[in-house]
């Protein structure tokens, strides 16, 4: 009796190890670590990784690191035009608050970033990845015709909506196609946000520096000062090209993550097997393997969460089309993304973590540029450093600067000693101790060299931040966690003009606290409980 007892338990486990396809085990380690998820999400989500591994870095991902960087550029780009236009405007509308376009463009911002966040986990990654550039061309553009300052701070708002959501979408996307020995390119796609800097400056230089009237100017009239909406065409129409590459050269497909995610395992497959086709290849990836792992959701100690999870929603018997459709649409209005940061106590100090990082680098960045110009003006129009020529001069050199930086980054994050943490604690200290460094600053020459020694490390700095973040939230919810913490950031940069306007402005007091801001967040960097270098996202 005990013999067929013995025999019958060994047939069991065989069984079972056959139940579970042996791609789960094979598949490179999770950033978020065994036990983190709900075990058929996790397993299935492991299959995932080892079918986009075993297809490799093809034409498919170089194509989208292309276009993803457009994204990239633009959260850049924008935010530095509006900086770049806000003297000539101020000048030809006289508003009583000038400030008000920056606090303009934050808020759309801050829209941008929440509703395309949230969104591109309900409604999927598609729509938004060509949208948000589209809208920004679009009201881009349409600034350049602005009759009042009422009408390009609106402007400034709508086009924020688009640019706001850049970077919480094309993160998620892009990381989704990446095998997990290349998701090092994340960080390196920070030189194009980088570049943007560069093209906007130069881009600048001869529209701005030449046809926008004089700060003395009392009578500056639109005719004098059409430069900056020369520039607004330019800037529109590069966001328009972008748009047109993306939507009609480009076939971009929904993440098979996301599919898996949302109960969808039969396009996950496809769209695996579309991009194995893309690059030239094959994959052996059946649905099979994925229903398999349904499996564990009755296992004992499977977690309670297996039956009701969305991604199990194709095992359940459904009544029809309709019904399906329904009970899916209802699933996505609910808190179940938000819900799942703070699953557990790991998660818990994670979310909140990198939230709390980025809501002071939010704060800590505008502040700094706002009174940026008190520290110019003392340090260089004393000393006859005031130029237009020598302005944008310096600004171009600081600009180019940002290049390196974001290449080495890329280089620090796969290293063994820093990897993405210490990289990123290093790079976020260094920043805020540059500009606390800065207002040591007897001349201009001085102040653009610890400028550029900042945006240098800035640049490392968030070329880190936008890759890790990502890389530390699931698939299913990670449009969610970057909506999060982009909104924190949205939220506390908003109040950076808001202290412009109201604070006094001559003195050095704001820049040695978003010195102090951005040293608090690099040693909060050190408390997070992930490591992602060499793991694969869930």
């Amino acid at each position: 009796m005990a013999e067929s007892q013995k025999l019958a338990a060994e047939e069991q486990s065989k069984d079972n190890a056959h139940e579970i396809p042996s791609s789960v085990h094979e598949a490179p380690a999770a950033v978020l670590g065994e036990g983190a998820l709900d075990p058929v999400y996790e397993a299935k989500a492991k299959i995932l990784n080892k079918a986009i591994q075993d297809i490799g870095m093809g034409r498919y991902q170089w194509q989208l690191f292309i276009v993803i960087g457009f994204g990239w550029a633009s959260d850049n780009l924008w935010p530095i035009v509006t900086s770049l236009i806000f003297t000539p405007v101020k000048n030809e509308f006289n508003p009583a608050r000038a400030p008000f376009l920056q606090l303009a463009q934050n808020i759309g911002l801050l829209v941008g970033a929440i509703f395309w966040g949230f969104g591109c986990d309900i409604f999927g990654r598609r729509w938004a990845f060509n949208l948000t550039i589209a809208i920004t061309g679009v009201f881009g553009l349409a600034a350049a015709g602005s009759p009042n300052f009422a009408a390009i701070g609106t402007f400034a708002a709508l086009w924020s909506v688009g640019v706001g959501g850049n970077l919480p979408v094309d993160s998620a996307i892009f990381l989704e196609f990446l095998p997990g020995t290349h998701q090092w390119l994340l960080t390196v796609l920070s030189i194009d946000w980088a570049l943007a800097q560069v093209f906007a400056t130069l881009i600048a230089w001869p529209l701005l520096g030449n046809m926008t009237c004089q700060e003395d100017d009392t009578n500056c009239t639109k005719s004098e000062n059409m430069g900056w909406r020369y520039f607004m065409l330019a800037m529109g129409g590069v966001a328009m090209i972008m748009f047109f590459l993306r939507f009609v050269c480009f076939t971009i497909y929904e993440s098979p993550k996301y599919l898996m995610g949302k109960g969808r395992d039969a396009e996950a497959v496809k769209v695996v097997h579309e991009v194995a086709r893309r690059n030239g290849t094959t994959s052996p990836l059946t649905l099979e393997d994925l229903e398999l792992c349904n499996s564990l959701a009755a296992a004992p100690g499977g977690g309670g969460q297996g039956s009701n999870h969305p991604i199990n929603a194709q095992t359940a018997p459904t009544s029809s089309h309709a019904t399906t459709a329904l009970k899916r649409n209802l699933e996505k209005v609910s808190a179940q993304h938000l819900k799942a940061l703070f699953a557990n106590r790991t998660l818990i100090l994670s979310t909140t973590l990198i939230t709390l990082i980025w809501a002071f680098i939010g704060l800590a960045f505008p502040l700094y540029n706002a009174f940026l110009p008190f520290l110019q003006a003392t340090r260089g129009a004393d000393f006859g450093d005031s130029s237009t020529y020598l302005v944008y001069r310096n600004s171009l050199i600081i600009a180019v600067l940002g290049v390196p930086g974001c290449l080495l980054g890329g280089y620090l994050v796969e290293t063994r000693i820093l990897g993405r943490k210490g990289t990123l604690a290093a790079s976020t200290v260094l920043t805020g101790a540059f500009i606390l460094c800065s207002t040591t600053a007897l001349d201009s020459a001085s102040l653009l060299g610890w400028n550029c020694a900042y945006n240098f490390m800035s640049n490392i700095m968030y070329a880190v931040l936008y890759s890790y973040t990502p890389e530390i939230f699931p698939t299913k919810d990670r449009g969610t966690g970057n909506a999060v913490t982009a909104s924190a950031n949205r939220v506390f940069g908003i109040m950076a003009p808001i202290v412009a306007m109201f604070a006094d402005l001559e003195t050095s007091v704001p820049v040695y606290v978003s010195g102090a801001l951005f040293v608090a967040a690099g040693l909060a960097v050190l408390a997070l409980p992930f490591e992602s270098r060499g793991k694969a996202s869930m």
